[in-house]
């Protein structure tokens, strides 16, 4: 072992362990492992923890780095275990100096500066993925808004957005490295540009990359905020077919009164008024949403009004989080639920989850779509992906091929198709 990196939680920070791996390898490291943590749930704190001590049972002389929103929000409490040698912070993790001091042995053991001061966020030329199909750019970090259970502000510090122009760069050499598809990912990107000259919106951006990078075939967005979907973006749904049309909403509640308690800025009616306007662009289109079950104060008729907004507004992926107070927050300060109650919403929650994604599956038997074969999963099934990001079984396909295909049928959460 050399570098081993290990990685929890977003896309963004899959996006940055592979920088991280890259600012590792150049200062040539040996025998560490990094951990890129996640601190959007308690539960997720408490996986990385787990691993950390797993990672050093079973790799007892390697020199164990700690790094990410948990480590940029809690340092000293990863300080603090016996397992790990070093704590870096969300920029630090970025900075080739910092690994070159490891390199020499001057590294501080906890390297943890102010995120609330940073002011730009620069290109990462990230231009490979191991294992991946496709790949994540990041176009955008942090976050300028304050939900009342959200601790990742804290973690990324203030939005601020990559340059357009660099953007354009690193999705024309990711394609020249093969990636047929890329996912624009960041911590809020429909707020992307607002700090930037001029201010471009994020459907200025997508427009900007489709027309200057043509060999592009396919481009994904990561989860949306619906509210600040600016007119630019709705036209690039609308006219750009390759801006695939799949879309994860940061709905977080269906009830109103809930979600003014998180201190959104969208109501119930906004989730379904743009899931029905984009539905109207793309037929084909699918919806999943964050979902938070059991939120303090939450009662049965409001939890029903999150239930009824999975048929409302047409969800069908939906990534259910039991509500999870998190240190230094308004809402870990409210009301809460008993934790059975939280748990027990979360399952039904899951579940009509579960009956929606059947249902949508078992409409698209008998359709045909295009699909991008993605390495075969553990099972030693080749999956491929439909532009609405649907998994299906297919043949023994080289990965990165695109596939016409007639679907067959369903395996559990998958469709089976035959080439068409």
């Amino acid at each position: 072992m050399t570098v081993q990196v290990v990685t929890f939680g977003c896309r963004l920070n899959a996006y940055e362990s592979e920088a991280i791996r890259d600012r590792a390898q150049q200062a040539q490291l040996r025998d560490c492992i990094l951990v890129n943590t996640c601190a959007v749930t308690a539960e997720a704190v408490r996986q990385s923890r787990q691993a950390i001590r797993r990672l050093k049972r079973e790799n007892p002389n390697a020199r164990i780095i700690v790094t990410g929103c948990a480590a940029q929000i809690e340092p000293q409490r990863y300080a603090a275990m016996a397992e790990v040698d070093q704590v870096i912070g969300n920029a630090e993790k970025l900075a080739a100096q910092t690994y070159a001091d490891f390199g020499v042995g001057k590294a501080e053991r906890v390297r943890v500066n102010d995120i609330m001061s940073l002011r730009e966020t620069a290109p990462q030329m990230v231009d490979h993925f191991d294992g991946h199909t496709r790949a994540f750019l990041q176009v955008q970090n942090g976050c300028d808004h304050r939900c009342t259970f959200c601790v990742i502000p804290y973690g990324r510090g203030n939005s601020r957005s990559v340059p357009m122009g660099a953007v354009v760069d690193e999705a024309r050499r990711l394609v020249e490295k093969g990636f047929p598809e890329i996912v624009l990912t960041g911590v809020d990107i429909t707020s992307y540009g607002a700090d930037l000259p001029g201010s471009p919106g994020l459907g200025t951006l997508v427009e900007k990359i489709l027309r200057l990078v043509p060999e592009l075939k396919r481009l994904r967005l990561s989860s949306i905020d619906t509210i600040e979907a600016d007119a630019a973006l709705m036209r690039a749904i609308a006219e750009e077919e390759r801006l695939m049309p799949h879309f994860h909403l940061s709905a977080q509640s269906g009830d109103d009164m809930i979600l003014k308690r998180m201190k959104r800025r969208h109501g119930r009616a906004d989730t379904i008024a743009f899931c029905e306007t984009v539905r109207r662009y793309r037929p084909d289109a699918a919806f999943g949403a964050d979902l938070i079950a059991g939120f303090p104060t939450e009662t049965e008729a409001m939890f029903e009004n999150s239930l009824q907004l999975v048929d409302d507004a047409g969800l069908s992926l939906l990534h259910v989080f039991p509500f999870s107070p998190r240190p230094g927050t308004p809402a870990a300060k409210m009301p809460g639920l008993p934790r059975a109650l939280v748990k027990e919403r979360a399952q039904r929650l899951r579940a009509t989850g579960g009956r929606a994604l059947a249902a949508r599956l078992d409409a698209m038997i008998g359709s045909r779509h295009t699909v991008l074969a993605e390495r075969a999963g553990p099972d030693g099934r080749r999956i491929g992906r439909t532009p609405c990001f649907t998994p299906v079984e297919i043949g023994d396909v080289a990965h990165g091929t695109f596939l016409p295909v007639r679907v067959t049928g369903r395996n559990g959460d998958r469709l089976t198709a035959v080439a068409a």
